[in-house]
């Protein structure tokens, strides 16, 4: 199951959605900001259709 969650650029600040995939428990993954275009990294803790933990991290 998919979750669609706000999550807030660590460079610009800008806030946009990103889709959390929850049957995978335990992920990290760098994407770019829909924004300013930086890459930056997410970790996702989550449970089928709940996710329990996001952090952004800058690179």
């Amino acid at each position: 199951m998919q979750i669609t969650e706000s999550i807030t650029c660590p460079f610009c600040g800008q806030s946009f959605e990103l889709v959390i995939d929850t049957s995978v428990p335990s992920q990290c993954f760098t994407t770019d900001c829909e924004i300013c275009c930086r890459p930056f990294e997410v970790v996702a803790e989550s449970e089928p259709g709940e996710i329990l933990s996001l952090d952004v991290r800058a690179n």
